[in-house]
């Protein structure tokens, strides 16, 4: 059953593609009263955060090679880790015409992006084996993306922006937990030493529901700061309970990344109606 989890449709995450989606609209939108904002620039924006996000997921299991014995999983993490950089080559043609556009201003946000990425699993840095998975996720798939979505449409880099990025990054490693909570017994098994699996699953529990509740406390901040204008998102703040309650069994655990990822969809939808 563990090579199940090195399978190309669960090693690509599908259930974390609200990330780069969410993310990238709050800085679109954030931009999109800027004078000479392109439509077709924000959708090939969007196109490139997905395929890095994909890329991302594929490479994710890379590290699991020095633990695994079994010849078809390594196969699997072999390929999909192959897959994962042919993602990444597509999303740097993509940065390549962005840079064109936008300047090599936005050559310096996506090399930190590409490092980030390579060093989340990949020797000698791999950031998951550190226990830094969760951190590393909230400035790379979020902070980033939201700051560079924006500054590629606007030309240039804002606080407020910053500030408004942060409570799609704290999902976006609330997503990543909620896939570390779930994975943390074969993780464990395996010598893969996740935060959950050093911190252990009651803590990262804790941890998950702290990260719930930073969202809408950091939303309903900017809501009273006047940096955000709507609180449509309080809309999915009832879901908060359940998904608290479904991170609390082992059945439950088995479906909160793709629940998580909804809540994602649902929240980010809603705060960007917010902006």
């Amino acid at each position: 059953m563990k090579q199940d989890k090195y399978s190309f449709a669960r090693a690509l995450r599908p259930f974390s593609f609200p990330v780069a989606l969410i993310t990238c609209l709050v800085g679109i939108v954030s931009a999109s009263e800027q004078p000479g904002f392109s439509y077709p620039l924000a959708l090939l924006i969007i196109l490139g955060a997905l395929l890095l996000q994909a890329g991302v997921n594929l490479i994710n299991d890379h590290a699991d090679l020095q633990h695994l014995k079994n010849s078809i999983a390594r196969g699997r993490v072999v390929r999909n880790f192959r897959l994962g950089l042919s993602f990444f080559l597509l999303a740097a043609a993509i940065g390549i015409y962005l840079i064109s556009y936008a300047g090599l201003g936005l050559l310096v946000l996506l090399l930190a992006g590409l490092a980030g990425a390579l060093g989340y699993t990949v020797e000698p840095v791999n950031f998951k084996r550190r226990g830094l998975a969760v951190v590393l996720v909230f400035w790379l798939m979020g902070v980033l993306m939201v700051c560079g979505s924006y500054y590629i449409l606007a030309g240039e880099l804002s606080w407020l922006v910053f500030w408004r990025s942060v409570p799609v990054s704290l999902i976006s490693s609330l997503l990543l937990l909620a896939n570390e909570i779930r994975d943390v017994e074969s993780d464990r098994d395996t010598g893969i030493r996740t935060l959950t699996v050093r911190i252990g699953i009651d803590r990262a529990r804790k941890l998950y529901l702290l990260l719930l509740l930073s969202v809408v406390a950091v939303a309903s901040a900017l809501w009273i700061a006047d940096a955000i204008t709507g609180v449509w998102w309080l809309v999915s703040v009832p879901l908060i309970w359940l998904l608290y309650k479904q991170q609390q069994g082992s059945a439950g655990r088995a479906s909160l990344p793709p629940a998580s990822g909804r809540f994602f969809m649902l929240f980010g939808l809603l705060y960007c109606l917010s902006l």
